[in-house]
């Protein structure tokens, strides 16, 4: 499949640091920052350096020193921000994909979300 990248998304420009962010960590092959509008006491993105637009395009073109080290670096923030739930009470993890699953920006990232009770993530469907 043929991923379209938009060099000019806010990721693109904040990697490039033509957009200050408030960086929580990074890694050789990631980013990873504070929420500007956050949905939770702790809400974090972690972005891929590389020009990636959803999961399944990074998933499928990313090396996998890419891939482990994001993911590497995702999972140290949940211990770092002191939710994961050996330290914690757990937190939520979510990345959005195209117009239905409302995806904002169209960088491949995710959201790491903890610090309270966030309720079901999606009502019980009824027929």
């Amino acid at each position: 499949m043929s991923y379209s990248y938009d060099p000019q998304n806010i990721f693109a420009k904040i990697l490039r640091g033509e957009i200050p962010n408030s960086t929580v960590a990074e890694s050789d092959h990631a980013l990873a920052f504070k929420d500007i509008n956050p949905g939770a006491v702790h809400h974090v993105l972690v972005i891929p350096k590389g020009a990636y637009v959803n999961f399944d395009h990074f998933s499928g073109a990313a090396s996998d020193a890419e891939i482990l080290d994001f993911y590497r670096l995702a999972g140290k923030i949940t211990q770092e921000l002191g939710i994961s739930p050996d330290a914690g009470r757990g937190y939520r993890v979510i990345g959005n994909a195209g117009p239905d699953g409302v995806q904002d920006v169209p960088h491949f990232h995710l959201h790491i979300l903890g610090g309270q009770h966030m309720g079901r993530m999606l009502p019980n469907k009824t027929a």
